[in-house]
């Protein structure tokens, strides 16, 4: 089973569970949840090939959503749903097929179509760096540079850099996910219909959620919302968490928005 961290306790309200992106982990949530969890059970993954969960061959979005089915059978459904980009897919892809399990789902700045860019340039920067005597991030983070340039994107990938044990380690089945990486960004072309409240919640500086993308969404979630967060890019909740965190706090009420 993928490795989960629970924050708060049960309430009348269903347990919110947050899934993360690419080269994520549940680490990367752990302040909104921590702060969500005022009012709720919020249960954060690491999602296969990612932190603490399992190496496995395997990277499809059928294979992320059975593994989100059976955390959910472990910690009791159906769930408020939220999933951020990769995560956002799978999320997409569990409610279109399990939607018993499902109570209300926000995707943060993914569509359900197939995209035409890759990350697997830093699955090989991460590959390629040098981790011999690599003692703190900063250092690990000067190594990284001549491969990265921007200072956002290495911080978020060093995230998943585990410098605690013998020898410094990704956190990240890198072998994999580059290998996987046209189905990562891709979509399977799942049908179904998920009939629940949904929220897409972009970046208004991002471009994943497009208006052409629209007409596809509302087919497969009839019940779809839009809105944007100003100033944010695709990684919303790090750029704007404050107003990311008051957004899912308005949608995920009894009452919706």
């Amino acid at each position: 089973m993928l490795s989960y961290t629970d924050h708060g306790t049960p309430s009348g309200l269903p347990t919110l569970l947050i899934v993360h992106g690419l080269f994520g982990s549940a680490r990367n949530w752990g302040a909104i949840a921590r702060r969500l969890a005022d009012a709720r059970r919020v249960v954060t993954v690491d999602l296969r090939n990612h932190g603490e969960s399992f190496h496995a061959e395997g990277h499809g979005y059928a294979d992320l959503a059975d593994d989100l089915a059976e955390v959910i059978a472990a910690i009791g459904g159906p769930v408020d749903l939220v999933g951020h980009s990769m995560g956002g897919k799978a999320a997409m892809q569990l409610a279109l097929t399990r939607p018993d399990l499902v109570n209300r789902l926000v995707v943060a700045d993914i569509a359900p179509v197939a995209y035409g860019h890759s990350q697997a340039h830093l699955t090989r920067a991460m590959r390629a760096l040098d981790l011999a005597g690599v003692t703190t991030r900063g250092e690990a983070d000067r190594r990284l540079q001549a491969a990265v340039d921007d200072p956002g994107l290495r911080a978020f990938l060093l995230q998943s850099l585990d410098l605690k044990g013998d020898a410094p380690r990704w956190r990240l089945n890198l072998d994999v996910l580059e290998r996987e990486m046209d189905g990562i960004t891709g979509w399977p072309g799942t049908d179904g219909r998920f009939d629940g409240p949904t929220l897409f919640l972009t970046g208004a500086l991002s471009d994943y959620v497009r208006p052409e993308h629209r007409a596809e969404i509302k087919r497969l979630f009839p019940n779809a919302r839009f809105a944007k967060l100003p100033g944010a890019g695709h990684w919303l909740h790090a750029d704007r968490p404050r107003e990311f965190e008051a957004a899912l706090r308005a949608f995920l009420a009894p009452s919706g928005v």
